[in-house]
């Protein structure tokens, strides 16, 4: 079930970029990025009210607020970085840039999450590390 939604987040996020480098031009890249946030939180609050989910806001874990919360400035600060390299770079050299983050998630994963890095994946990532410095040189 999740190879759908994967497909989905790439086929979005590809429209991400496109759609940002349009809108982007004559924009300040922090503006830019605050209104790209607010129509996220509105969707994604949309969605939880839609499922039904937000009662089980008061069931979340300290340990589970503080990394939410973490892994949300991480967002901020990469939407940050992604708007200001699209809007003085070239969305074809920027994107490929952006997406080495399979490669570091790969390393980080095994550092952090004990997650094993097999000879197929290690070849995948060099594989991307090198497109990436082919599309963008």
């Amino acid at each position: 079930m999740w190879l759908p939604f994967a497909i989905g987040s790439s086929v979005f996020a590809a429209l991400t970029s496109i759609l940002a480098k349009i809108g982007i031009e004559g924009v300040n890249s922090d503006l830019a990025t605050a209104i790209r946030t607010m129509v996220v939180v509105v969707m994604a609050w949309g969605m939880v009210f839609l499922t039904g989910s937000q009662s089980g806001l008061s069931e979340i874990s300290r340990k589970s607020w503080v990394f939410l919360v973490l892994s949300g400035l991480a967002t901020g600060a990469s939407w940050l970085c992604y708007y200001r390299a699209l809007q003085t770079g070239a969305a074809s050299k920027v994107v490929p840039i952006d997406k080495l983050s399979v490669v570091i998630t790969l390393v980080l994963a095994a550092v952090f999450l004990h997650e094993q890095v097999t000879p197929k994946s290690a070849i995948g990532c060099l594989l991307i590390g090198a497109g990436t410095l082919l599309m963008v040189l």
